[in-house]
This record gives C-alpha cells, structure tokens and sequence, in this order.
C-alpha cells in the first residue's frame, strides 16, 4: 500500500478523476448485486436485534447508491489539490521557497455501520492521492465486499495499483499491529461511537484524527422568531434522529414561553420523547392551554444524565436557561465540540454565541444538519473532525494532505 500510495500520488488529476467516474459506473451498473449484498447485512443486523437508528444506516437503497454516485461526481469536480501553492516568496537571501500540498501518504479508516462511508472515503483519498486501509464493522460486511470490488474494478481498468484501497477483514489482534505500524500508516481515522474512538485512542502509535459522538445544542435566544425556532429544531431532531449533526438538547431563554409551547407540542406530536428540567416543566404547566396540558402526560423530568447524552434517536433534553451566558456555560460542559445553534435576531447576542461557543461548527439561524461535507461543498466527507489538529469539522479531499516547501536557489548558501 505504501508503494501504491506513491504511484497514486504521482499519477495525474485527470487520472485519479477518471477512476472516480468509473466507480460512479459500477456503482450503477451493478446495483442488484449490491442490493443483494446489503439484504445480508440487513438481516444480519435484524438477527443481532441492533436498534433501528443503526440498521437504517446500514441501508443501501437506489437513493443511497444515487447519493454515493453524486459525491464520486461531485469530488471528481473538484479542483486538484495536489501540487497546489499555498504560500511562497523570495527571501532576502534569494532563495525561492514555496509551499505546496501533497498527500498524507496511507490513511487507515476504522468505522461502523454505513457502507456509504466506504465509497466516500475511498473517493477522498484517491482524489487526494493517498492509499486507503478500510476497516469497517462485521454488520455491513457484504456491503462492504460488493463496493470494495466496483472500487478494485475501476484501478485496475485505470491500471493503478489495486493496493490504492484495501478492505482490512482481521481480528483484534491484527488490528491493533496496524494501529502500531508507524513505518506503513500514516494516520488513523476512527468514525463511529465512542467505544470504537477510545479503542484506537488506547491502542494507536499512529497520529488520529477522530470523530467524537455528537452532543449538539440548538439554544433559542429572546429574542428568536418563533417560526425560525420551531422550524430550526424540528428539523436538526427529526430529519435524521441517528446522526452525529442531529440535535440532542434544546435550550430556552426563560422570556419565550410562548415558544416553549409550540416547541413542545409539534415535538410530542411527531412522537419525540421530551425530558424537561423542572423548570420548564413548571412554565407549561402553567403556559399551556388548558387542551393543550394533556400533553405533559409525555413529558419526562430530565435528571442529570440526560444532558451531554448523545441520543441518536426521537428523544430530546430540554432546559429553560436565565440568559444567553448561561446557555453558553452550558454547552462547555455538555457539548462534544461538534455542532451548536443558535437563533436569535440580535447580532450581539449571536457574535457573543460564535465568539464564545469552542465547537467545529456553530450555527446562527440555521439547522446543525448541514455539518456535512456534502453540504459544505466537499462532495463527501471522510469524517467530522472535532478536535483542533491537525483539522476541523468536515473533512475532504483538501484536509487529506500535507504540505511541503520547495527551495530554489542559484548555487546559494547560507552566510
């Protein structure tokens, strides 16, 4: 791999563009196989009775695979990031120096569930000229076999390496020796839950970038249009309970009962499961309309464990906060650094919220669900970064190199 890498990055755009079309290909002329492949996953997942948020992402449907075929399209599209000049200048000396981006080198990427993540990652790393180690988990096996072979397909008809991208089927043991094997890999990225991201932490000599769980706020502001609120929250919970961009706690400024209210009712009536401090529990109790109260039938009292809980699944916490500071202390003690909202009309309160708030993402007036590479304009992402080195936030193509300088001189030395 660590030679194919070299083969891969010294191979031309048009080259590595032309492999990630032909991947777009096979990914449409072979649908029924994959589909076929994936119906095993499926059943497998049932018989091990994981929770449905997790099946659902193991689905590859006709929008799934159309979904996978517009992210290979988009990157392909994208400029070349390769060779590309970052900084540069004549010294006073007169040597030339710039600085230009080459590929990481060998990337190995540890994940679960979503064998989307599997084309994307292949995808981004063949754009940006690295060789892949793909590991993922044993419930999107055969997923994983049927895309790994479209992918082999179109190195070769390219006749690239097929050592470009490689699946890792191995046990724990095998595992760990690639976590430790500093001379091959150079670099680690675990995406799933925390259980997988501490196992690589624990284990890794190689440096990691990794995906943390997703403990995202959305925190409305006094002065918040209710239409704005109720639109923003609905959408960052319901449009996908399960994923890392989704919502987990709402935070109320104590003066928007009115919004309160509402919020809480189109919540209950799209089946979510609310868990209210005491607080707010007392404000609709006292709020509501008297039609409206039989909905605190299927409110819970949210105890401690509730915040900083990443749910993944139609159950959202709530707390009525005194002011903007306190939803801001908050989210440092209970977010995950991932995705944070804010909604609000008063520009001082959401310079203060974007100023204050230390996450990848934060967002004003506007759903968390587009902390996403695709959303973001990078055709795919390899993983949301939320830590600080040696990136942050959606990951693509661009994020998966480093630089280099290049000197010129004329014969020039050093006095």
């Amino acid at each position: 791999m660590r030679t194919a890498s070299k083969d891969l990055a010294l191979a031309g755009a048009n080259l590595r563009n032309g492999v990630l079309a032909h991947i777009a290909r096979e990914l449409d002329s072979n649908r029924a196989a994959l589909q076929e492949a994936n119906n095993k996953d499926i059943a497998y997942a049932k018989s091990l009775k994981l929770r449905q948020s997790l099946i659902d992402r193991l689905i590859l449907d006709d929008k799934a695979i159309d979904s996978m075929i517009q992210a290979l399209q988009e990157i392909a599209a994208q400029p070349e990031v390769i060779g590309k000049v970052i900084d540069g200048g004549v010294r006073p000396s007169g040597i030339r120096i710039i600085q230009v981006r080459i590929p990481l080198g060998v990337v190995a990427m540890i994940y679960e569930s979503r064998p989307n993540v599997t084309i994307d990652a292949a995808a981004l790393c063949i754009k940006s000229g690295n060789a892949v180690l793909l590991k993922g988990g044993k419930e999107a096996y055969h997923s994983n076999l049927a895309l790994s072979a479209c992918i082999t397909r179109a190195l070769e008809a390219a006749k690239l390496p097929s050592e470009c991208v490689c699946m890792l089927d191995s046990d724990r043991e095998t595992l760990i020796e690639v976590l430790q094997a500093r001379s091959l890999v150079d670099v680690v990225i675990p995406r799933g839950g925390s259980g997988l991201v501490e196992f690589v932490l624990a284990h890794s000599k190689i440096p990691v970038i990794f995906h943390d769980k997703g403990v995202c706020h959305a925190y409305i502001d006094k002065s918040a249009q209710k239409e704005h609120a109720l639109a923003i929250c609905l959408n960052a919970k319901l449009s996908r309970p399960s994923a890392c961009n989704a919502i987990e706690t709402i935070l109320v400024h104590k003066d928007c009962e009115e919004i309160l209210c509402a919020l809480v009712e189109a919540l209950v009536a799209s089946g979510v499961e609310v868990r209210a401090c005491a607080l707010s529990l007392k404000i609709l109790q006292k709020a509501l309309s008297k039609d409206s109260r039989k909905i605190l039938s299927n409110i819970v009292q949210a105890n401690s464990d509730d915040f900083g809980r990443e749910f993944g699944a139609l159950i959202v916490s709530l707390k009525v906060v005194e002011s903007l500071a306190e939803s801001i202390a908050h989210i440092a003690e209970f977010g995950s650094q991932h995705s944070e909202i804010i909604i609000t009309q008063d520009m001082r309160s959401s310079k203060e919220f974007c100023d204050k708030v230390d996450a990848a993402a934060v967002f004003v007036n506007a759903s968390s669900r587009f902390n996403d590479g695709g959303e973001f304009g990078l055709g795919a992402e390899i993983g949301i970064s939320t830590q600080k080195l040696h990136v942050r936030g959606p990951m693509g193509a661009i994020h998966l190199t480093t630089t280099k300088y290049i000197v010129q001189g004329e014969g020039s030395i050093r006095n």
